[in-house]
């Protein structure tokens, strides 16, 4: 063992070591680029841990969290930390940095090639700030062994949920047969090559640009420039004549985001590794607003970085792109004022406390305080919205949406909020149709088919708003035609077709052969698969597209192999294909490598239970209860399978515990009263049902139950209680 662990530390310090002399290239010729990347985060993004890159109090000093205690110290010039859990302590060696500021976390590596992420982060923040400490990455959580968010888990290695974004031409090389890695990569941080690529050795002595890297767009989009006409509220992109620039031209400036949204987005790669001279929809399968991801308005929520808010902007709809805002380099802000937002919008109206209402010179009085208010998310780590928002308190109410003002205001409501900014700037404009019916669809309120569709159709909306509606229509309908979908899967917008291609088992399969065929030769590869997946139980099979885009299915399967979701898709494509066999060994493989996730226990046993393998169903539910039993689709499964087998009395215990461990889903209480009706306690279950019955919002199935158990206990009062 550690042998292997010499061995691959070693190999990745050549590597790291050879990738610096391929930088030195670029030293000669771009000096200024160099040294304003040395300030960036990118530069700091991973390092091997040394003196000079640690920043964490490795001088015997301990800390503890719930059931967990760490002691960090330095040994023979190493840094090592003692972990104590579970009763067991255990001595781990770091052997790389990650990240620097706000916090910086540490690298150990475990076995077969994995290098896990240590459950305590560094504080780098000044003392004055509440820095300058350990805090535990899961602050109100005791994370147990048997958890998946443990340390040692697949959603916290370093291979394949982080690796990617900060070293480049990194691979990971995962052996789902093995649970192992043997990963590599081209430079230890973020580099030149994240961005431009690997440039072929006839730039370095040309000097000339290779067309097929990315950010050469950026080259042709300075024929464009940003003009504030006297008057004008914001600045127009124009160009050389003077002329408003058109959609085309604007989207065109942009296209080298697609670089930065690489790793600025959340995502499922689709490859094993990505290239920055590659449009993301190849690469990558980007997450859409979806609940609860994003807030009912689009605000984030969860950690899902920039892509997803910013492309929903009116500065993105208008051409703005990273480097308007951000040094090419150092990546930083070219201003941490006000000037930032005053490049393009008219100081003489926004610069102004009549349109702040606070002082100039205070937080308040910063665009970015109201426009892009913050989230913190690892603990410490502040992060601005690149959605834009005017402020809405009055939305807040309806939407359960945060504003600017209550952050700041806290022992304020929004209706304070709201009269306030009526006062200072008059009733807010209305929202459209489309905006307050995407607002009730993020909220998870019904929309009439029709009202959805037009949503939809409505080209005011953002493409990402628009194309998010269309993988929420299952919430309007279970069933769509050739004629509602034709036209989005000629669209001209790349995320409109993705997401109709997502969505074709609302289709007939006569329906889907006339029009999803065509994505089969889409030009890009999230489209291609999303589409094969869709016409896995069709009749293409035989044509060569089809072929094609199946086997970029079943390669794209591999690049998340690492944690159950990965090897768990994959056999679900296998079932569609009718090979349960194929199937069967990839939930193996995958209980095996992410034990505590609980989907492919419960798809392996609905496989077992259609062959008729009762024993081995048995003793699948078995592992399950004992690796995760605080699984409410786990216990209610195995609820299942025992009044299958006949055990009614003992089913119950297991429905109860599944509510106990989601309150929200309302299947499980209406299984629970099931049972108990079914072994002869109907006047419990009755009695249950009326204390539950509000908490589910007049679930239409419980009531029923309701008045079924009413009658037949011939109890008027609890009838009328149902029918209230």
């Amino acid at each position: 063992m550690k042998l292997t662990k010499f061995i691959l530390t070693l190999t990745f310090t050549l590597i790291s070591y050879h990738s610096i002399a391929n930088q030195g290239n670029c030293v000669s010729c771009h000096q200024e680029q160099v040294s304003n990347w040395q300030k960036s985060d990118h530069a700091k993004a991973m390092a091997i841990a040394n003196v000079d890159t640690v920043l964490a109090n490795f001088n015997n000093v301990e800390t503890t969290h719930y059931s967990q205690k760490a002691k960090f110290y330095r040994k023979n010039g190493k840094f090592l930390i003692d972990l104590t859990e579970a009763g067991e302590t255990s001595s781990y060696e770091v052997m790389y940095t990650f990240g620097h500021y706000p916090l910086q976390q540490f690298l150990v590596p475990t076995q077969n090639g994995k290098y896990q992420v240590f459950p305590f982060a560094w504080d780098s923040r000044p003392s004055s700030e509440g820095g300058q400490r350990w805090y535990p990455n899961y602050a109100n959580e005791d994370v147990k062994p048997n958890d998946r968010l443990h340390w040692n888990q697949p959603l916290q290695n370093w291979n394949g949920m982080c690796a990617d974004c900060h070293s480049d031409g990194l691979q990971r090389n995962f052996s789902p047969v093995t649970n192992s890695f043997n990963t590599t990569w081209d430079n230890i941080n973020v580099g030149c090559q994240s961005c431009h690529g690997n440039m072929p050795s006839e730039h370095a002595v040309s000097g000339q640009n290779n067309e097929g890297i990315l950010l050469s767009n950026k080259e042709k989009s300075d024929l464009l420039n940003w003009l504030l006409v006297p008057g004008d509220k914001v600045a127009r992109l124009r160009n050389q004549k003077s002329e408003v620039a058109s959609q085309e031209q604007k989207a065109q400036r942009g296209q080298f985001m697609n670089t930065c949204f690489s790793c600025h987005a959340l995502r499922t790669p689709l490859t094993d590794g990505f290239k920055p001279n590659k449009h993301l929809l190849e690469q990558f399968l980007p997450n859409f607003l979806v609940p609860p991801l994003y807030h009912a308005d689009g605000q984030i929520k969860d950690e899902v970085y920039v892509y997803g808010s910013f492309l929903q902007s009116k500065m993105y709809d208008e051409g703005v792109n990273c480097l308007d805002c951000h040094d090419a380099h150092s990546m930083k802000v070219k201003t941490q004022t006000n000037g930032l937002c005053l490049q393009c919008h008219n100081a003489e109206i926004y610069e102004q406390e009549k349109h702040t209402n606070h002082p100039l010179d205070s937080k308040a009085g910063q665009c970015v305080s109201c426009h892009m208010p913050e989230t913190t998310y690892m603990g410490v780590d502040a992060r601005r919205d690149h959605s834009f928002k005017i402020p809405r308190p009055g939305l807040s109410n309806e939407f359960s949406t945060p504003n600017a003002c209550i952050s700041c205001h806290s022992d304020k409501n929004n209706s304070w909020a709201a009269e306030h900014l009526q006062t200072w700037f008059g009733k807010p404009q209305a929202l459209s149709n489309s905006e307050q019916n995407y607002m009730k669809l993020m909220s998870n309120q019904e929309l009439p088919l029709e009202v959805h569709l037009a949503l939809i159709n409505d080209d005011d909306m953002s493409e990402i708003k628009r194309a998010t509606a269309i993988i929420l229509l299952p919430y309007s309908t279970q069933m769509l035609t050739q004629d509602v979908v034709k036209n989005w899967v000629s669209s001209p917008l790349p995320l409109i077709r993705l997401a109709t291609a997502q969505i074709g088992h609302l289709l007939p399969d006569n329906d889907k052969l006339k029009s999803y065929k065509v994505f089969l030769n889409d030009e890009f590869k999230a489209i291609r698969i999303a589409a094969a997946n869709q016409l896995l139980t069709t009749q293409l099979k035989g044509t060569i597209s089809y072929r094609l885009a199946l086997k970029e299915l079943l390669n794209s399967g591999t690049a998340t192999a690492w944690r159950g979701e990965g090897l768990f898709n994959q056999a679900l494509v296998d079932l569609k294909l009718q090979q349960e066999e194929k199937a069967i060994e990839k939930l193996e493989q995958s209980i095996e490598i992410d034990p505590y996730f609980a989907a492919s226990y419960i798809n392996l046993g609905d496989i077992y239970r259609s062959l008729k393998l009762i024993k081995e169903e048995q003793q699948l539910y078995k592992k399950a209860l004992n690796n995760i039993p605080s699984s409410a689709e786990i216990q209610y499964s195995y609820g299942m399978f025992l009044i299958r087998s006949g055990d009614k009395a003992s089913s119950i215990e297991h429905f109860k515990l599944a509510m106990k461990y989601d309150a929200k889903n309302p299947q499980y209480p209406y299984l629970y009263v099931l049972a108990l009706d079914s072994v002869g306690n109907t006047r419990k279950a009755l009695e249950f049902l009326k204390d539950i019955y509000p908490d589910y919002k007049s679930n239409i199935s419980l009531r029923d139950l309701g008045l079924s158990f009413s009658q037949k206990l011939r109890g008027r009062e609890s009838y009328l209680f149902f029918t209230q």
